[in-house]
């Protein structure tokens, strides 16, 4: 009984595979001195960073709110933002009880104070409509001015006495309750206002993103989209003061006890969106609609002292965690050898490709994300030799068996092919789908052992499918593999199978 050796035709030419796969490899490395990304960025627990402690202000009367499920849900709003920023491996958590619980943050590297400030807000956003408004700085004419209609004398005393120029009326605190009548700075300290109790507030807020008005001179702004109660309130108020002389036609936009905008209404807006300009930067529009995202704290915090603080595992730990790596790679490689013997140079260069990707992919994504390596991360690492190394091995073996059936080796490497992709694309989405619930699911280390873990599983699919399988099919027309020779692990004892000698 003989088999047929029917030629099957390759959907791509393995070197032209191979050729775009080197033309990436080239590009990634110019984008990483193009961008700068000379290291890879390291966790608080490798590398050290930046902690500081918020502390719950207490104003009289106000020691009720300050419970452990306020301060809970303040953590988890402070991590929602941390998170946003990209993988960093920042830790927030609670520490105290009572009144005295505080909550610490911690951000690797040397940039966490911009992290830090940015968190740390109340964000409490209201958009009152404009009683009065006058320069911020005070002067004689602005005792002497006319009252504003409808409001207090103190608040009409406040007013006037307030001065915009100094640096602590220019803070804000966000303490202010929504049906009081504010009197504020501007953010820049140039005007000063009275204005009305709010009518929209920040949780009426579904949505909020940066954008940037080309038409505008690239002023960055930060659009929002209200919720059904929010369209509905925002409308009404819209509505109401575009008949209205000025100032009182404008419409106060505040964060956090300051105007960041008071825009002139000069039509309803039912719509249900908004746009918040106020001469931002990308940074300031972006951070501000991070902010918002995720809601209002649910208490004001005063920052306490920013410090650096150590790494809490350090160089030690670091380079055991790589030689660990290391060696678990080494061994990958020396059984491949001694086991597949030729072949097991496509395993050495596979790993080698595959590990040159995940280094140029964290540093790139260091530099694009602020993704930071920790220990957890490099333990991921390490399991996707085990994921990286099971594909080769099936493939392996898959032609093995086809040539075992009586298949020469170049038709053994491609209908091996065929079977053998269905089972490494099986066994990469299991392991796919598991880093994905540990991401979404899980907090802190975790969540970088489980980015790492996805992170190497997709570079393995594409080692497998552009430089492995492609390598294999050049290979396979090489005379010392498809001769069968004892070195080229597809001889008669490498397949365990006897050749009948001709007559």
């Amino acid at each position: 009984m003989s088999t047929t050796n029917k030629p099957v035709k390759t959907a791509a030419r393995p070197g032209r595979t191979l050729a775009i796969l080197a033309l990436v490899l080239i590009a990634m490395t110019s984008l990483v001195f193009i961008q700068g990304a000379k290291s890879v960025r390291l966790g608080l627990d490798l590398r050290g960073g930046t902690s500081v402690t918020l502390q719950p202000r207490i104003a009289p009367g106000d020691e009720g709110k300050i419970t452990s499920d306020a301060i809970d849900q303040a953590v988890s709003i402070i991590r929602q933002r941390v998170n946003s920023l990209g993988v960093a491996e920042s830790e927030v958590s609670a520490q105290g009880s009572g009144t005295n619980r505080q909550i610490v943050i911690s951000v690797p590297g040397d940039t966490g104070r911009r992290v830090v400030e940015l968190v740390g807000q109340t964000a409490e956003l209201r958009f009152r409509q404009v009683l009065a408004s006058a320069s911020g700085v005070p002067s004689a004419s602005d005792a002497a001015a006319t009252p504003a209609a409808g409001v207090s004398a103190e608040a009409n005393a406040k007013f006037a006495a307030l001065d915009c120029t100094k640096a602590e009326n220019l803070q804000g605190t966000g303490a202010d309750a929504p049906t009081d009548t504010l009197v504020a700075c501007d953010r820049a300290g140039g005007t000063k206002y009275i204005l009305a109790p709010a009518e929209v507030l920040g949780r009426q807020i579904s949505k909020a993103s940066a954008g940037l008005d080309t038409q505008a001179g690239s002023a960055w702004y930060v659009s929002l989209t209200f919720n059904n109660e929010g369209t509905s309130a925002f409308g009404a108020l819209t509505a109401r003061v575009t008949s209205l002389p000025e100032p009182t036609n404008q419409v106060a936009i505040v964060l956090d006890g300051l105007v960041v905008s008071s825009p002139r209404i000069n039509e309803a807006i039912p719509s249900g969106t908004a746009q918040i300009t106020g001469s931002f930067t990308q940074l300031e529009a972006q951070d501000l609609a991070n902010v918002l995202k995720y809601g209002a704290l649910p208490l004001a915090f005063d920052r306490g002292e920013v410090q650096q603080v150590s790494p809490t595992l350090g160089a030690d730990q670091l380079n055991a965690g790589l030689l660990a790596g290391a060696l678990g790679l080494g061994l990958v490689m020396i059984y491949s050898l001694l086991y597949y013997r030729g072949l097991g140079i496509v395993t050495v260069g596979s790993l080698t490709v595959a590990g040159g990707l995940i280094y140029l992919l964290f540093l790139l994504l260091g530099k694009w994300i602020g993704f930071t390596l920790t220990l957890a991360g490099i333990a991921g690492a390490i399991v996707a030799i085990g994921v990286t190394a099971d594909s080769f091995i099936i493939y392996f073996e898959r032609i093995r068996d086809e040539m075992r059936e009586g298949r020469t080796l170049r038709t053994a490497v491609e209908t091996g092919w065929v079977r053998a992709r269905r089972t490494i694309l099986v066994a990469d989405f299991v392991s796919l789908i598991a880093a994905a619930l540990l991401y979404f699911f899980a907090v802190g280390g975790v969540r970088g052992f489980a980015f790492t873990l996805g992170l190497t599983t997709l570079v393995d699919l594409v080692v497998v499918f552009v430089f492995t399988k492609p390598l294999v099919s050049i290979l396979s027309r090489v005379t010392f593999f498809n001769s069968g020779h004892s070195w080229s692990g597809f001889s008669s004892k490498s397949l365990g199978t006897v050749v009948a000698k001709e007559a």
